[in-house]
């Protein structure tokens, strides 16, 4: 595994995958920045990280060989590594916000972004980026749900000690995928999705409000919600958020 520390970059995931253009990089391949002066988030949001307080990071995932249509895996696997990292913190009240999220109750302290290259019908390599919110305490007021691991537990972290336990566990769960173990890691995610079963009011792409609850997640990926009326619909990313 190799590891490219930087002290600031606009963005790890970029940088990487520029690398990975331009030259044949090892599996695992990691690069952490200090300060990321352009992190990328979920569609067009920016990931912001005070520096030298958080990890942020990307991570080079080679040989994956897997099936376009089994891609909502790769996603379990990846959140599942964060929330075992947590939960080995005993990060009270973890649950995964589709679709990788990670929520301490009602606070997110980390985001995951996932980009994959595709070749004949498969994924063959991804770039994982990762934001874990770790020592920072102070947020933008704009950011109101969120936190870090130091504002839950009154402690200060190594973000070195971190880094390694969270490749420890990033690989784990990748493990799953090359062993085609998909049910293990779609009940283990199901069973700590936020929200799920529980009645709530969301917003679709249109700013109409609804209530539903979350029943679980279709085979393309989508959050399957069922609505008042008990019928179920199937959301994208771009489609619902909570309201």
């Amino acid at each position: 595994m190799k590891i490219i520390k930087l002290n600031a970059i606009d963005s790890t995931s970029s940088f990487l995958k520029e690398l990975s253009k331009n030259s044949k990089i090892e599996n695992y391949t990691v690069v952490t920045a200090n300060e990321q002066t352009k992190g990328r988030g979920q569609q067009t949001n920016t990931w912001v990280s005070e520096p030298n307080k958080n990890l942020t990071l990307s991570v080079f995932i080679a040989d994956l060989k897997l099936k376009i249509s089994d891609q909502k895996y790769l996603n379990f696997a990846v959140s599942l590594a964060v929330f075992d990292l947590l939960s080995n913190l005993k990060i009270n009240g973890l649950r995964i916000k589709w679709p990788n999220d990670i929520m301490s109750v009602n606070q997110k302290i980390c985001g995951i972004l996932i980009e994959n290259a595709i070749r004949n019908n498969q994924i063959q390599s991804s770039i994982i980026g990762i934001g874990l919110n770790v020592n920072q305490v102070v947020f933008p007021t704009f950011l109101k749900h969120a936190s870090s691991l130091k504002l839950l537990t009154n402690k200060d972290y190594n973000l070195e000690v971190l880094l390694e336990d969270l490749l420890g566990c990033l690989k784990k769960r990748i493990a799953l995928l090359h062993n085609n173990a998909y049910l293990p890691l779609e009940t283990n995610y199901l069973n700590v999705l936020y929200k799920k079963n529980s009645p709530t009011m969301f917003k679709d792409s249109q700013a109409h409000l609804f209530m539903g609850k979350i029943i679980g997640i279709s085979s393309l990926g989508n959050l399957l919600i069922e609505l008042e009326n008990e019928t179920v619909k199937e959301f994208g990313i771009k489609e619902v958020s909570l309201a």
